[in-house]
């Protein structure tokens, strides 16, 4: 049966990207750039490169990911899109770091904007060195999947005029103890609990639907979905003290 997640995925992006009339698949990897460039931040952070050093060879490597043709001959049926990315920068990293520094830096190729002011921010909350660089990418990576489902959930509840009850609603989701009770927000939202209790059933659910959505973006085949979604909670637990 068709499954219509798999029709427009991470790796047709790429794939898109690598024609040469494909201006629209170019622009939609460059988001997808904009998108996952923080964990592989991370990754060469904690390989022991200083922030400035890391910052030059994450936005480097999506320069050169984005002006590569080649990236149409991928072959999507052999790894997801977050081992194809990790894999890419390995490679990046061992062979062509040396030669694209010795360039002068952007080289007239397409830069990708990163957030470099909140980028060591960032990476200074992230758990202590006992995560290999490895473990944190993962890591890393599934929590960008996370707030990816969260913000397209937030967005549609923007869209019904019910962004009040998602900001009172979202912290209850991921379980965190000091999300407001059901009663304090049925006051805030002007809403009985009992209906702050099944919107808050709905949101679950929903919030579930999205997430397994962004994972199935970035697999190759419906059944590779289940396995991603328990390694990369897998993952989130690994790195819990």
């Amino acid at each position: 049966m068709h499954n219509p997640a798999f029709t427009t995925t991470h790796w047709s992006v790429v794939v898109a990207a690598g024609r040469a009339d494909s201006s629209q698949g170019a622009n939609a990897l460059e988001q997808l750039c904009r998108t996952y460039w923080y964990p592989l931040y991370v990754y060469v952070r904690r390989q022991g490169r200083d922030p400035h050093e890391a910052q030059d060879l994450t936005r480097e490597f999506f320069a050169r990911l984005l002006a590569a043709k080649s990236i149409q001959f991928v072959d999507r049926s052999k790894g997801k899109f977050r081992s194809f990315l990790l894999t890419s920068m390995n490679h990046f990293l061992a062979k062509e770091w040396n030669r694209a520094h010795r360039q002068k830096r952007g080289g007239g190729r397409v830069i990708v904007s990163l957030d470099d002011d909140t980028a060591e921010r960032r990476y200074l909350c992230e758990p202590a060195d006992q995560l290999t660089a490895d473990k944190l990418f993962d890591r890393r990576w599934a929590l960008t999947v996370l707030e990816q489902a969260m913000e397209r959930l937030k967005t549609e509840f923007t869209r019904s005029g019910k962004v009040e009850l998602f900001e009172q609603l979202k912290a209850s989701i991921s379980g965190d103890p000091t999300a407001a009770p059901y009663a304090e927000v049925a006051a805030k939202c002007q809403m009985t609990e009992g209906a702050v209790k099944v919107a808050m059933h709905r949101l679950r659910k929903h919030f579930g639907e999205l997430l397994r959505d962004e994972i199935a973006q970035t697999v190759s085949r419906p059944e590779e979905v289940e396995a991603e979604i328990r390694h990369l909670f897998e993952a989130l637990r690994g790195s819990m003290p």
